[in-house]
């Protein structure tokens, strides 16, 4: 990492957000800042991959800008935008597309569980968006990419494709990106199924913290998530097989910024009786700034349009020159 960090991620404009996602991904983001250039996207031209109702889509997008610039991302330190706003992005997407065998798409096991039993209903866009996620680092020659287990997949087929549109054009048009995990970073799964991730889909409310739940309700349901009767063991190794536990210790970890072990060494041998209190008041501590700070901005549509369209300002100037060796590279005129 001896080259300046260029970090790329972006996360779906979707509603609800929830504790998943702030422990998932943005803590992460907001750390990120001080460690690399980075560039944060609402991925608008993802989500049209599946329909979508366009007032709600717009809402969507500027209520995430509220939610991230509360939780932390600084529009000064980071630059935050929307792809659609960045037509590089689509313009990208098409040349690459042009160039990645259908057979490495039909490998993507994501298409598989999207689509589900109605794979010839599903639309080309979301059989081909591994590969607008391919351009959307590629195009601002991103050094490192954030990724989870289930991301990182499509990390190596965004590798995959600069190296063969690299070859195929003998040239380095593209750097290929690494992947960032971060040292933090949580998987955080359903209060309701410690198997199932937390989704914002899931119709129990129960199932997940909102980033707008007020403090009762937060403490509500993590009283009500599903644990089982043994106390909390000394090590990790013993919550093997304790899903919904091992759930629960790991959100603890994440929101207090310490290790697991950390943890149960604090609660070993105690029972959730009492661990699920002192669980509900640390994310009370942690979260009501956010849901405040975000009820402040949500309202300000200006505000929120303005950072938008600086963000993708700076990006398009970021992505030119990209854009323009891969115009050159095919030979394309324009």
């Amino acid at each position: 990492m001896a080259a300046k960090m260029r970090t790329v991620s972006g996360i779906q404009p979707t509603g609800n957000l929830h504790l998943g996602n702030y422990l998932g991904a943005i803590k992460n983001w907001v750390k990120l800042q001080d460690e690399s250039e980075c560039l944060f996207f609402l991925a608008d031209l993802h989500a049209i991959t599946v329909h979508n109702d366009p007032a709600e889509l717009a809402a969507n997008c500027r209520d995430m800008v509220a939610a991230l610039v509360a939780a932390g991302v600084d529009t000064k330190k980071s630059i935050l935008f929307n792809q659609a706003r960045v037509p590089a992005h689509a313009e990208l997407a098409w040349m690459l597309i042009c160039n990645t065998p259908m057979g490495w798409l039909d490998r993507m096991t994501q298409f598989k569980e999207k689509s589900g039993k109605h794979k010839q209903r599903a639309s080309l866009g979301l059989y081909g968006y591994p590969v607008l996620q391919a351009a959307d680092v590629l195009i601002y020659q991103a050094t490192h990419v954030p990724v989870g287990e289930d991301q990182k997949q499509h990390l190596e087929l965004a590798r995959d494709i600069a190296t063969k549109f690299n070859g195929d054009s003998s040239t380095e048009t593209f750097r290929l990106p690494e992947p960032y995990i971060g040292e933090t970073a949580a998987r955080i799964m359903s209060l309701r199924d410690g198997k199932a991730k937390m989704s914002k889909s899931d119709p129990s409310d129960l199932s997940r913290i909102n980033m707008t739940d007020d403090d009762d309700t937060i403490a509500k349901k993590f009283r009500k998530a599903r644990t089982d009767p043994e106390p909390l063991p000394q090590t990790l190794e013993e919550l093997d097989g304790r899903t919904e536990a091992k759930n629960l210790i790991g959100i603890y970890a994440a929101l207090a910024d310490i290790e697991e072990t950390a943890v149960l060494a604090e609660y070993a041998g105690k029972g959730f009786g009492d661990f699920k209190p002192a669980l509900a008041d640390l994310a009370v501590s942690k979260l009501a700034p956010i849901r405040d700070r975000y009820e402040e901005l949500r309202d300000d549509v200006t505000a929120i349009d303005a950072i938008l369209i600086d963000g993708a300002q700076r990006a398009g100037q970021l992505a030119k020159p990209t854009l323009d060796s891969a115009y050159q590279a095919l030979g394309l005129l324009r």
